[in-house]
């Protein structure tokens, strides 16, 4: 069910048919790669490309691993009894790593935290009354009611710095706030970088990064990657920071419901949950966030050089008719001009009688003269040598080389 689930989930975002991620999806289970599979498959997969497949393989990895940790999740919160239908329901329904882990946090299996103890302490009941906000209510005299010397709550403030304590956990477990404060830290957070005492970073590579500050959202990647790299190498501190007015705000929109000593108290709650709970979990969710972001791009403009220094042409601009030889099959002939462009395209049977012989060579001659061909390569694959040998036979100029190029790199890629 889950799988067809998935096949459907990756067809709308590429935008294929469910036909297509099914077939390519059995076919990459079965142990099939991607370079075969775009060569060899294509009437399978339906004409799909290495980067529809690549795709595919990676988005279902994905909904897999999140299959797999949603069990998990169940499974753990079913076993505390607290599974719910509507929890339940939450848990399937989330799309993202991030939203299961969310649902999951408040019964994550953790160690003994303030709230807990504050909890252990019978101070649950007096975070509910403040959490109310009732405007009338007398908050000292309701604390009064929980003090108990024997649970170490002897005094008002102890009463209420343990309910404040609850209710900071309530605020950094709460699914919409977490969410909204995770895009205040992508959209407005601060990168701050800081030498490290005792380090001479002004000799080393990063005292361009010395008391560093770079908005989150415009901070190009190589410079994230330099900064983390200062970090590692013991040069820097890396920190993602956001104001905290605009964070207490953003939290005072979501839990403050109106005035009062309850309010009050809640929102000495909202500023402990920030400084304490979420600004430590915000920020190294944003790290995680930017880091991989830096590294996708980073990867991206490796990949774009990389291309640019195979496709460069390794006799420098000039014509070329390239030959990929073959026997039953044929030759397949293409002519590139100096700009790469293609220019002809056709397969001749050089190796086919007499005939085929004749007309191939004839064929060979017209197109080095109406192109004006400068160099010819020749696959060292079946048939090269053969192929080599016609062509030298031909007496072209000599002003055109003939030169066997090694096929090993494509038929790697084509036969894995």
């Amino acid at each position: 069910m889950n799988s067809e689930l998935h096949d459907k989930t990756i067809a709308q975002e590429l935008k294929i048919t469910d036909k297509q991620v099914t077939a390519t999806v059995r076919l990459l289970d079965d142990g099939a790669t991607v370079p075969f599979l775009a060569r060899y498959r294509k009437e399978v997969t339906g004409g799909l490309d290495e980067v529809a497949i690549t795709s595919i393989r990676d988005r279902v990895a994905q909904l897999r691993e999140l299959d797999k940790r949603r069990d998990v999740i169940l499974g753990s919160i079913e076993e505390q009894g607290k599974l719910t239908d509507a929890l339940q329901a939450q848990i399937h329904a989330a799309a993202t790593m991030t939203e299961l882990e969310d649902l999951y946090l408040p019964y994550r299996p953790k160690r003994r935290t303030r709230a807990m103890i504050a909890k252990e302490r019978g101070l649950e009941p007096l975070a509910l009354s403040l959490w109310a906000q009732d405007a009338q209510l007398n908050v000292e005299a309701e604390a009064q009611k929980f003090l108990n010397p024997e649970q170490s709550v002897e005094m008002v403030e102890d009463a209420l710095a343990g309910a404040r304590d609850i209710m900071a956990e309530w605020i950094s477990e709460d699914l919409q706030a977490r969410a909204s404060m995770r895009a205040l830290y992508l959209e407005q957070g601060v990168f701050k970088t800081t030498a490290v005492r005792g380090k001479d970073v002004q000799a080393s590579k990063y005292r361009d990064y010395v008391e560093w500050e770079e908005p989150v959202a415009k901070a190009p990647s190589h410079r994230v990657l330099a900064m983390r790299r200062g970090e590692t190498e013991g040069f820097l501190t890396f920190r993602v920071v956001v104001p905290e007015p605009e964070a207490l705000s953003l939290l005072h929109r979501f839990f403050l419901k109106g005035q009062g000593p309850a309010s009050e108290q809640v929102t000495l709650a909202i500023k402990d949950s920030f400084t304490r709970l979420l600004s430590l979990s915000m920020e190294t969710e944003a790290r995680l966030v930017t880091k991989s972001r830096a590294d996708h791009t980073a990867i991206e403009v490796f990949a774009q050089n990389v291309q640019q220094l195979l496709m460069a042409p390794p006799l420098g601009q000039k014509t070329v008719l390239a030959i990929d030889p073959g026997f039953r099959t044929g030759c397949k002939m293409v002519c590139l001009d100096r700009q790469g462009t293609l220019r002809h395209t056709e397969t001749i049977f050089p190796h086919l009688g007499t005939g085929g012989a004749a007309n191939a060579g004839a064929t060979i001659v017209e197109v080095c003269q109406r192109f004006q061909v400068e160099a010819i390569a020749v696959g060292n694959g079946t048939a090269g040598r053969e192929t080599e040998a016609f062509l030298r036979a031909l007496k072209l100029p000599s002003a055109i080389p003939i030169v066997m190029v090694n096929e090993s790199g494509a038929s790697v890629y084509s036969a894995s």
